[in-house]
């Protein structure tokens, strides 16, 4: 097995082995730290070294590692070439573009020798302090490692492997002609410096001195060529057309790559400098935001020798295109640095009427400042006016403004999008990419943002056309339309919150801003903002220490899955406490979902939302069959099965009732809450009875019968509701007895025939109740008080009193025994809560 330090001694490394895996992974990030281990690092450094061992100068070494093939690196590529601009990002851009996934890239640069064979003799680390530690004339190599990610698929690595050498091939033509292109720039200056003495025209002036403002540094560029105006046949009336001119060709536009770019004659009308995104995908598959930079060549006479001379055609015979990117210098310019910039900036703010000192210039400069590049050298100085006067309040009115234009070249569409610097992100410049691809028909994007301090972002789209498109509509209804779908995507969840809550006239403005800022992430990812609002009236209408609540279900459910919320006004609760409530009442809580806001003055509100799961037994023998499709429905909104959950939460919350299973009736049976504090209350002075069954057994002979447990509701009701009592088309109690009587009868278990008769009993010996008194507000009786008459309950023990008061709550119960006419004694208090009688 041959090691890196076997392979490193061989190639003659000056200094400790380790320093070069050191110098190698140096700019390795340290966070992926745990991706370049021991063992891995020492792989990928043994394989460089082996692609390294020779290259003849002038070449490329690429490989493509594969999964399939077994090795050790899984799906990755090394590169080692001459070093050079523009290497790093335009290999990782073209991976991408072919489809594959980045996970990881080490770029470092070496000092090599090498003989002129092309074998590696000596290497060191290319830094500031080591530089030329090595002997001999020594080059500056681009080592590159990419790691793909492990899932990409084979046909995307064949793409790889055809198209890499022909791009970095590309790079080196770049590389090598640089000079010579910047050179080309300044020549070009030149002519038109002289065509401006003829012809006299600042235009010309102008444009001289923004290519020489180019060519000092502030524009990389990758190709050239010159074109000549000539005819397409010979005769007089064949079509001009551009050419290229053989031997003119520099860069990715050496001869034969130029004839490729097509340059169409843009008629007498075309200004002397031309500045466009680039689509040159053939060209250079992955530079990033590549620019034409077209120049018109003048001449005195007609190129084709058949237009009239002092023509404006004539005097355009050729055009000089170099293809480039604009430098960081460039980006971060002072655009009133930039030659004709400066003047179209000057004259926007002076037809504004302000001076470029005051505020109202500044702000105008800001935002002249954050346009693209491209968009100042290709917008007029009158739309560039229209542009800025557009988007200077756009701030304070929290919109977006869409402008649009799109290129007689190329027919790409370039899309200028404003918006608050705080609805900016990347998955709304993604939705916005999907957008305008899919309205102009696109067949690729490109993007640049500008985020910054200001109060507006900028996002600028090119949306790349096939060949062939019909131009794009680019009406002013067009532009609204699609405007309108932009702001949609930059709208937050807080916004259309606050839109949905305009249309309420309950809710001010100010709390539903207070709310929309209170929802967490949580929430807002789980929930739209319909429902919020539907929540944010139930919350804002509590008082603090005051809960709501609310049973429902999701559109297509299994049966038996249930919703339900409780809403909180003030500090949260525990677990513990709903648990039991919602299993009184015969559910299972299965997933719990809990969401606090704190609103801008410090209040705390709760939302819980619960995952029910209704038994089947218990949905089967439900005395409603229509229980499930009763709540979906919200039929019988008052008294339905929704508003009976939710009271019997709120009424065992606050302590009105007691958690035990006989709640379960209010599902089983369909009763509120109240009436089974009426069945509750007879359990209870039965217990004091001295009865043979628990309050447990009593509970299970009630839910094993909720006929029985309805039909003693409405004998109770029967005797003592003044509704009831005066209508004329209620049951009579003598009839409703008879039929519980006959029901009784019909129960095979002798324990349930003795509970159910004993409740027959109690009901049939109450004298008098306060179940149905109300107070002026209308308010009811938080104690249940029952006068019986002793002598007509055989199970009760002798001595039996004449009279008999029992008295009921969840916090108190008593009896008040009566022997006479005349009641005599006092209260006593007494420990045994069972049979205090």
């Amino acid at each position: 097995m041959t090691t890196t330090q076997d392979t490193v001694s061989a190639k003659r490394f000056r200094g400790d082995p380790t320093d070069l895996e050191a110098a190698y992974f140096r700019w390795i990030q340290a966070d992926s730290a745990a991706w370049a281990s021991t063992d891995r690092a020492e792989r990928i450094l043994r394989h460089h070294l082996e692609l390294a061992a020779e290259r003849a100068p002038g070449t490329v070494s690429t490989k493509v590692y594969r999964p399939s093939d077994g090795g050790d690196l899984g799906a990755a590529i090394q590169i080692v070439n001459d070093d050079m601009p523009l290497l790093v990002d335009s290999v990782t851009s073209a991976l991408s573009r072919l489809g594959a996934d980045v996970a990881e890239v080490v770029h470092p640069v070496f000092d090599v020798v090498r003989d002129a064979a092309g074998q590696l003799r000596e290497i060191a680390p290319r830094t500031g302090e080591d530089r030329g530690r090595v002997d001999g004339d020594s080059l500056a190599e681009s080592w590159i490692h990419v790691q793909l990610a492990p899932s990409v698929p084979e046909e995307v690595l064949d793409r790889i492997e055809q198209a890499l050498p022909q791009l970095l091939e590309d790079l080196r033509s770049v590389d090598e002609d640089t000079p010579a292109m910047v050179q080309a720039l300044v020549s070009v200056a030149e002519r038109l410096d002289r065509a401006a003495e003829w012809a006299a025209d600042a235009e010309i002036t102008e444009s001289a001195e923004l290519l020489r403002w180019l060519a000092d540094g502030h524009f990389t560029v990758l190709g050239y060529s010159d074109f000549r105006l000539r005819r397409t046949a010979p005769t007089a009336d064949a079509e001009l057309a551009l050419w290229p001119v053989p031997g003119t060709g520099l860069g990715v536009l050496r001869d034969g790559a130029s004839a490729d770019v097509q340059v169409p004659v843009l008629g007498p009308k075309r200004p002397v400098l031309r500045l466009a995104n680039g689509s040159v995908d053939s060209l250079i598959p992955g530079a990033p935001d590549l620019y034409f930079v077209s120049v018109a060549e003048y001449a005195t006479t007609d190129p084709g020798g058949a237009g009239a001379s002092g023509d404006t055609v004539a005097q355009v015979r050729g055009e000089h295109v170099f293809v480039g990117t604009f430098t960081v210098t460039a980006l971060h310019e002072n655009i009133l640095d930039i030659p004709v910039i400066a003047r179209r900036v000057h004259q926007v703010i002076e037809w504004a009427g302000f001076e470029l000192n005051s505020f109202s210039g500044q702000a105008m400069l800001e935002v002249m400042q954050t346009f693209p590049r491209a968009e100042l050298f290709s917008t007029d100085a009158r739309r560039l006016f229209e542009t800025v006067s557009a988007v200077i309040n756009l701030g304070l009115r929290r919109q977006i403004r869409l402008f649009l234009r799109q290129d007689a070249r190329s027919g790409a569409v370039y899309c200028l999008v404003y918006m608050p610097n705080d609805r900016y992100s990347s998955q709304v410049r993604l939705r916005m990419q999907d957008i305008l691809l899919n309205e102009f028909g696109g067949e690729r994007i490109g993007y640049s943002a500008r985020v910054t301090e200001s109060e507006l972002a900028v996002a600028y789209f090119t949306v790349y056309r096939g060949a062939g498109a019909s131009p794009a509509d680019l009406s002013e209804a067009n532009r609204e339309r699609i405007q309108e779908i932009l702001f949609a995507t930059t709208r937050t969840w807080a916004d259309r919150l606050i839109a949905a809550a305009a249309g309420d006239s309950g809710i001010s403005r100010t709390v539903a801003t207070d709310y929309a800022s209170a929802f967490p992430v949580s929430y807002q990812q789980e929930f739209e903002p319909e429902r919020a609002l539907a929540e944010l009236r139930r919350l804002d209408a509590l008082a603090e220490g005051d809960i709501d609540t609310s049973v429902y279900r999701n559109a297509g459910s299994p049966p038996g899955e249930w919703r339900f919320t409780l809403y909180v006004a003030g500090a949260g609760v525990s677990l513990s406490r709903v648990l039991p409530v919602l299993h009184s009442l015969g559910v299972e809580m299965v997933d719990e979902r809990p969401y606090q806001l704190v609103l801008p003055d410090g209040r705390q509100r709760w939302i819980y939302d619960f995952a029910l799961r209704v038994p089947p037994a218990l949905l089967r023998n439900a005395l409603d069959p229509e229980l499930e499709a009763n709540l979906d429905s919200g039929a019988d909104a008052e008294h339905g099965v929704a508003a009976r959950f939710s009271a019997a939460v709120s009424s065992m919350w606050f302590g009105d009732a007691e958690v035990d299973g006989l709640n379960e009736l209010v599902l089983r049976a369909g009763l509120n809450w109240r009436q089974v504090v009426v069945l509750r209350a007879y359990a209870k002075y039965l217990q004091q009875a001295r009865f043979a069954y628990t309050k447990d057994s009593i509970a299970r002979v009630l839910l094993a019968n909720p006929m029985m447990a309805r039909g003693f509701t409405e004998l109770f009701e029967a005797y003592f509701d003044p509704e009831r009592v005066n209508s004329d088309s209620a049951e009579p109690a003598a009839d409703i007895s008879r039929r519980l009587e006959a029901e009784i009868d019909a129960v095979v278990s002798l324990d349930a025939d003795r509970i159910l008769r004993a409740f027959l009993a109690l009901i049939s010996a109450t004298l008098r109740t306060n179940h149905f008194r109300r107070d002026a507000a209308g308010t009811a009786p938080r104690c249940l008080s029952l006068k019986f008459d002793p002598q007509r309950i055989d199970l009760l023990p002798q001595p039996r009193p004449r009279f008999e008061i029992f008295v009921y709550s969840p916090r108190v119960e008593g009896v008040h025994l009566r022997f006479g006419a005349v009641a005599r004694g006092g209260l006593r208090w007494s420990d045994r809560l069972e049979d205090f009688r």
